[in-house]
């Protein structure tokens, strides 16, 4: 019997997507809002952790909300949460060297790719220039969530 989570095809979503999905208040929450739709949703710790982050000290929520909007976020049963790796955080590194992202940015691809989620969603101009992610024959395509 088939993984049923796994099955499904599911959407890397980026830190700075998921902060303008979860925020009302920010400018680009309409451009997510494509998320809710239709789509199972990708994330693994990275985001999140960097999510909290934004979403306390650049948009100013309160801690508490961050951690209880974030923390029932990832315990949706449409989100698939992908754990990190050393193997995972060796390919980072490669793509960190092939591509010229940050590490972040490569840790974040690299756990996409390798638990073969095929589409993510940035708003990062960086990332978006890539286009798409080719390593050990598997594919990442890359867009803004308005071009879903």
């Amino acid at each position: 019997m088939g993984n049923t989570k796994r099955d499904k095809e599911y959407l890397g979503v980026d830190t700075n997507v998921l902060v303008a999905f979860l925020d009302k208040e920010h400018p680009d929450n309409p451009k997510t809002k494509i998320l809710a739709k239709h789509r199972y949703n990708a994330v693994n710790p990275t985001i999140i952790h960097e999510a909290y982050h934004t979403l306390v000290y650049k948009q100013k929520w309160r801690r508490e909300d961050a951690k209880t909007t974030l923390s029932d976020y990832i315990d949706l049963d449409t989100l698939l949460f992908l754990d990190q790796t050393k193997k995972i955080t060796k390919l980072g590194l490669a793509i960190g060297a092939k591509y010229g992202l940050g590490g972040r940015d490569s840790l974040i691809l690299a756990n996409f790719i390798s638990n073969s989620i095929k589409g993510m969603v940035t708003f990062d101009g960086e990332i978006l220039n890539v286009k798409e992610l080719l390593i050990a024959e598997k594919r990442l395509e890359i867009k803004l969530p308005m071009d879903l």
